[in-house]
């Protein structure tokens, strides 16, 4: 009896402490550690919805607007905005019609034309005048004509604007030959060269009156005699 009590009490022991061992291996908690592929996963950015655009945004940026209205000038552009070009042959066309008209002209209307393109020699005059004085001015349209006037080949006037009114300069006579050349230095902007002249002796008597058409580098020559 004495011997089954003992083993009894060593059997309930013994299932103590197995029981026991048993608690604790069933209250250890082991920390869990997260592997590379975990961390990978729990990053991950879900992308959110895309962004809507509208008609003046794309991917979040502004846009110009189009006008479907555009007013286009009419005319084309220019620096020089009051001044109207033609067609590029047009001067030559114009050039080649006064060619072509020229053929049916005679040649004194040619010249009254487009200018003597020879020396005009417009005559000789006697005078017994101690001076004489000399006026010219531009018979037709004042667009620009300008000659040159010299006495005896020497220059008196290096360059005379003909305006619409008389002007000129005085001329004390030599004995013998006094020759008078009106040289055009150009044709003014309508052409040719064309100009009246007078000459008035110191009484007051006309000695000359005469006019002249020229061409640019052309010249018209009267001549005084002194008696």
């Amino acid at each position: 009896m004495k011997y089954y009590f003992s083993f009894l009490v060593f059997t309930i022991f013994t299932l103590s402490a197995f029981s026991q061992i048993d608690s604790r291996n069933n209250s250890i908690s082991i920390p869990a550690v997260e592997s590379p592929k975990d961390s990978i996963e729990s990053n991950t950015v879900i992308p959110k919805e895309p962004i809507k655009s509208d008609n003046n945004k794309f991917n979040a940026l502004n846009t110009p607007k189009v006008s479907t209205n555009l007013n286009f000038p009419k005319k084309e552009f220019s620096m020089f905005p009051e001044e109207k070009f033609g067609n590029p042959g047009e001067l030559y066309t114009k050039q080649i019609n006064k060619n072509i008209e020229n053929l049916k002209l005679t040649p004194e209307e040619i010249e009254q034309r487009n200018g003597s393109l020879t020396d005009q020699f417009l005559g000789d005059f006697k005078s017994k005048a101690k001076f004489v004085n000399v006026v010219y001015r531009d018979h037709g349209y004042v667009d620009g004509d300008v000659i040159q006037v010299l006495v005896n080949d020497d220059i008196i006037h290096a360059r005379v604007f003909l305006s619409g009114g008389f002007k000129g300069f005085k001329l004390d006579l030599q004995k013998g030959f006094n020759k008078i050349d009106f040289l055009a230095l150009n044709q003014g902007s309508s052409g040719p060269n064309t100009a009246e002249f007078r000459v008035v002796d110191d009484a007051g008597n006309l000695v000359s009156a005469n006019q002249w058409n020229l061409a640019k580098g052309v010249k018209a020559t009267i001549i005084i005699m002194k008696e």
